[in-house]
């Protein structure tokens, strides 16, 4: 007879179970297959059946293109055409690789959001040591407080989890992902209103790690994945304007550490609303601080439901969107970017579902995540609201900086479906320099004694 002491006990040890799953490194064993069946960093080498993902044969070599003086790229697959192109006409034969942002942005844009679909290449490639890290992290690395931190991960710093049991290793492996090292980038942020018109903002930001930093104080930064600068240079009235992130590996234990200076007040204030759903900076409330990166800091106000892997459509070698011929105006649109410009690919991606849980509050109820299983960056993601109505889709324009070994991002948009408005981060095809790799930087500058200094104004 099945009592209910019996279910409970049986509902207990599931939730043991689960917990277990969540904080379990990998066997030597397992870990075995990281360079084998699985990538070094821990996706499925093979192909898939009908051939149209190909095999992981290793990545773009370091000279698949030219270089230009400013850093840009050259695109290695500009003489390909695209396979079809997925329009509101054509959407349902193509649903089952397409996720529910997609498929609402072509209803609301039928005339002019499409998804052009080439080629697929598996052009992700890292330095040797971020695969040594990969296995390092695979045996060592566990989660803390239902995995909201992470112990055993002091070694390697880089992909937490390549081998994941559950959806918040996923968002782990995202978090902890190779950017390139310490790196500087020239990019803007752009809110084009409802009719297409268009005011930029300019940054320059940079991400530097402590095991990068030679003045640093390893015994202060054993908490520390990260630390994070952004500098405003136009338009005037926020030029000068900086934020600095201490950015921690466990943000419950020890929350995020942020400060901002204004330029016009010459005063530096800490900052905890650059977290979660505070607003990001010079976004016109069009997005969340946490919508940065696709997603970022501390998983700890939502579960993270792992559905399993699939195959998607998702933008992909994105070297035309980031070309330096083009202009902005010639990218932005009313309603969406010029999708002329963007390219999707089919790849597979693990699929993650976030809620916020009882008792924690989020302007995002509920996150449908999708990560590239070659790169470990969120391709797509859509946002719900409490509600449970779809109201902003995100996607990550991924391309491969080949040149330094380094998957990341060309740009971020971020689509109101409600507003009609949208948001877009990372462009940087008018700024002087694309990124800079291997920036120098001192752990000293990244302090809020440092911010006034590095004010414009």
């Amino acid at each position: 007879m099945i009592t209910t002491k019996s279910l409970m006990q049986t509902g207990a040890l599931a939730l043991s179970l689960l917990a277990a799953s969540v904080m379990a490194k990998v066997s030597p064993d397992e870990a075995a297959k990281l360079g084998a069946s699985l990538t070094p960093i821990g996706a499925e080498k093979a192909g898939n059946v009908d051939g149209s993902i190909p095999e992981w044969a290793g990545g773009l070599p370091t000279n698949a293109g030219t270089v230009d003086a400013k850093g840009f790229l050259s695109d290695p697959f500009a003489s390909e055409q695209p396979l079809f192109t997925i329009t509101a006409a054509n959407a349902e034969q193509y649903k089952d690789k397409l996720s529910a942002g997609q498929l609402a942005m072509l209803k609301r844009y039928p005339e002019t959001y499409k998804i052009p679909v080439y080629p697929t290449h598996r052009s992700a490639v890292l330095p040797d040591a971020m695969y040594a890290a990969a296995k390092t992290s695979a045996l060592n690395t566990e989660g803390v407080d239902g995995g909201n931190g992470l112990k055993g991960f002091g070694d390697s710093r880089y992909y937490a989890f390549p081998i994941p049991k559950s959806g918040v290793e996923v968002v782990w492996n995202h978090t902890s992902r190779y950017r390139g090292g310490n790196i500087k980038r020239y990019m803007t942020r752009v809110q084009p209103q409802a009719n297409g018109s268009f005011t930029m903002v300019q940054f320059t930001d940079e991400v530097s790690y402590p095991g990068n930093l030679p003045d640093q104080d390893k015994s202060k930064a054993e908490n520390i994945l990260f630390y994070f600068i952004q500098k405003v240079t136009a338009p005037a009235r926020l030029a000068g304007d900086v934020l600095l992130v201490h950015e921690t590996i466990d943000q419950v234990k020890e929350p995020r550490m942020a400060w901002v200076y204004n330029s016009g007040q010459r005063r530096v204030r800490r900052a905890p609303q650059v977290a979660y759903d505070g607003p990001a900076p010079a976004s016109e409330n069009l997005a969340t601080s946490d919508n940065y990166d696709m997603f970022n800091g501390a998983p700890d106000r939502y579960t993270w439901e792992l559905v399993g892997k699939k195959e998607m459509y998702i933008p992909y070698n994105s070297y035309k969107l980031d070309s330096p011929s083009l202009k902005y105006k010639d990218i932005l649109q009313a309603g969406h970017i010029n999708q002329d410009l963007t390219r999707y690919e089919l790849h597979r991606v693990w699929e993650v579902v976030a809620k916020v849980k009882p008792g924690e509050r989020h302007i995002y109820a509920t996150r449908h995540m999708y990560f590239d299983e070659d790169s470990w960056q969120l391709a797509l993601v859509d946002h719900y609201d409490g509600r449970g109505q779809l109201w902003r889709v995100g996607e990550g324009h991924i391309q491969q900086y080949y040149h330094k070994q380094v998957p990341g991002y060309t740009a971020e948009t971020l689509y109101d479906l409600i507003s009609g408005r949208y948001s877009v981060l990372g462009l940087k095809n008018e700024e002087k320099q694309s990124f800079e790799f291997g920036a120098k930087a001192t752990a000293s500058s990244y302090t809020p004694a440092a911010l006034r200094q590095t004010g414009v104004r």
